[in-house]
Order: C-alpha cells, then structure tokens, then sequence
C-alpha cells in the first residue's frame, strides 16, 4: 500500500510540474484555506479593517495527510483600523508558507483598504482594497526522483527567486450580505520564463498563477439567537478549471459556529487545455465539515475537515486545518454594534 502511495505522489508530482512548465498552463494554484469565510482578508484585500478591531489569525493547513510530499501551509495575518473613531483606513499584514513536495512558497503581503461610508447609521460600506508584497519561490533539487539523473534542468541543490506582486480588491457588506471581487497575483502573467531563471534553471512552474476571485454571501435569523450564513466562492485563474466553493454555517448564540461546504471544479469556460485534458481532470469535488467556537469574547479556535471525493478518497486521510484567532482591545461580542458574522 505505500508503493502505491509513493507511486500515487511521484505521479501527481510529474503531472503538476508537467503543467507547469508548459507555456499554455505555466504555473501551480495559488493557496485557498477552508476557513476564508472567518477571515477573508487572504482572498481580497479589500476585507482589511472589516472587523473594525485589531485582529490576528494563525492558520495551519495539512492537505492529504498520508501521502509523501503532499501539501502543508501555515500562515499569520493582523489586520484593524488605524482610525478608530470613523474606521475609513484598514491595514493589515499577511506571511504565509506553502510547502509541496520539492517546492515552496513563502510571500508577505502589507495590505490597505479605504473603507467608505454607504449610510448615516453606517451599517453599509464600500471598501477598496491594494496589497503590495514579494514572493520566495523555492525548488529543492535533491527531493526529486529523476527518471535522468544527468538531466541539465534538474537543479543542484535549493534555488531561489523573489518576486514582487499586487493584489486588488472590492468589498461590500451590509447587516444582512456581502459581496466581493479579487484580482491576486497581478505581476505573474509573464509568458517568458526569464524572471524566474536562476542557475540556468527555471521556476516558472512553481510561481503563483493570477487568479480572480468573487465572494459573496447572506445571513438569516430564522430564530432568536440562532443564524444561518450560506456564502459561496468562485476562483478562476484564467487557464485551468473554474473552482466553486458552497458553503453553509449556523451560528448559535454567536459563540458556536458549525456547518459545512462542497468544493468542484467544472469546465465554465471553453479553454486551450479541454483537447488535451481528460474530463475527469476537471471534477476535482471535496465536502468540508467546518467548525469554530469563541472561547472567550476575544479567543476563538476553528477547525475543518476537508474529504475528497472520488477515487483519491482512498488514498489519503483528508485535509486538516487548524486555526486559532484573538482580537485585540475589546470584547468582540460587546463592544459593536453590528456583530462581525461576515
């Protein structure tokens, strides 16, 4: 059962790094945690400030736990408002670690969000959003198995390449939904692989490809003290399959949060890589079981469960992420009006 497993990885490994450095695909999916919808700030920036506290987020994601060399992400991120009495000015600053197989990824991005007032009683907003920050895009040599060891592209060792990128984004939010859209990865388009050279060896396959994303999501009150938040993400990277994220949360009492999502990916637009992909490459589908729980008025812990479908179910024993979040100079539940639900 491990051969098959080794055999598995190496195979997914020659596929992602088959696409990669090809000039139609050219790159690796950029990172998507399950528990964005608790803290949107690492899909659109634009969400900094939303909060309207300072807040700090870890997160630790480990995906498809059994299979060597499967992905495993960690990540740190502050945002609030420098501005407590009008709350126009969000900034906030985000590190995040991505690690699969002989490649990594480690970027620190600053964010700024300029958050408008929609209505006197300020219960709707406009928020734009910019974050600027650099990339270091890593490839170790020595953790891969080469059919050719005498292969000159192979790289010696670990190599390295920095890359500045821009991240832009549009938030709305009112009492009841929210919407937004997300450009990320602005800097990554390049179609020559002469940034990412470095020891005459390229890393164009491993950059972070530009992707937009829309968010989007309501809320109902179907009783006292009881909540219910469906919300829904579409990411599309302008090359590859369209991915779709439903998700469903009832909140109770504002403390406990408990539901669930379904992850796809499904041929939205017609694309150069349809004639030469089979159609099951496309349906890439995951259930997630998601929780979270305040255990004080600042502290709150999250924790889902991500089950993927088909034949790799087998295979591997899920995706786990972890994430604990604390907000700074004030009770969450307390001190606004408007509950932060989204």
């Amino acid at each position: 059962m491990f051969e098959a497993k080794k055999r598995i990885t190496i195979a997914i490994a020659v596929l992602l790094i088959g696409l990669g450095v090809s000039q139609q695909a050219g790159a690796q999916q950029s990172i998507q945690y399950t528990q964005y919808i608790f803290n949107s700030m690492s899909v659109n920036p634009a969400y900094t400030g939303y909060k309207e506290q300072w807040f700090a987020q870890m997160a630790l994601r480990s995906q498809w736990v059994g299979l060597d060399g499967a992905p495993k992400t960690g990540s740190v991120s502050i945002d609030g408002v420098v501005d407590p009495e009008h709350k126009r000015h969000g900034v906030g600053l985000q590190i995040n670690a991505d690690k699969l197989g002989a490649q990594s990824a480690t970027s620190i991005f600053a964010n700024y969000a300029l958050r408008l007032r929609v209505d006197d009683e300020d219960t709707r907003r406009l928020s734009l959003g910019i974050a600027g920050g650099v990339t270091q895009y890593s490839l170790n040599g020595n953790k891969l198995q080469a059919v050719d060891p005498t292969d000159p592209t192979l790289p010696i060792g670990n190599i390295n390449s920095w890359r500045p990128d821009v991240r832009l984004g549009i938030y709305y939010y009112q009492h009841n939904w929210y919407a937004g859209l997300a450009l990320q990865d602005l800097f990554s388009g390049s179609d020559s692989g002469s940034d990412y050279v470095f020891n005459s060896t390229t890393l164009e396959s491993i950059r972070d490809r530009m992707s937009l994303y829309f968010i989007g999501g309501m809320l109902f009150e179907p009783d006292e003290g009881l909540y219910i938040r469906p919300s829904l993400l579409i990411k599309d990277d302008f090359k590859g399959p369209t991915s779709l994220d439903l998700n469903a949360m009832f909140i109770f009492q504002g403390r406990f949060w408990a539901g669930g999502g379904y992850r796809t990916r499904a041929r939205v637009f017609d694309r150069e890589y349809n004639a030469s992909s089979a159609a099951k490459l496309s349906a890439t589908n995951s259930f997630s079981l998601i929780a979270q729980f305040y255990v004080t008025d600042n502290l709150r812990v999250g924790y889902s469960y991500d089950h993927a479908l088909g034949k790799m179910s087998n295979l591997q024993n899920g995706t786990h992420e972890v994430t604990l979040g604390y907000t700074f100079g004030g009770e969450l539940l307390k001190n606004i009006m408007n509950p932060r639900f989204f």
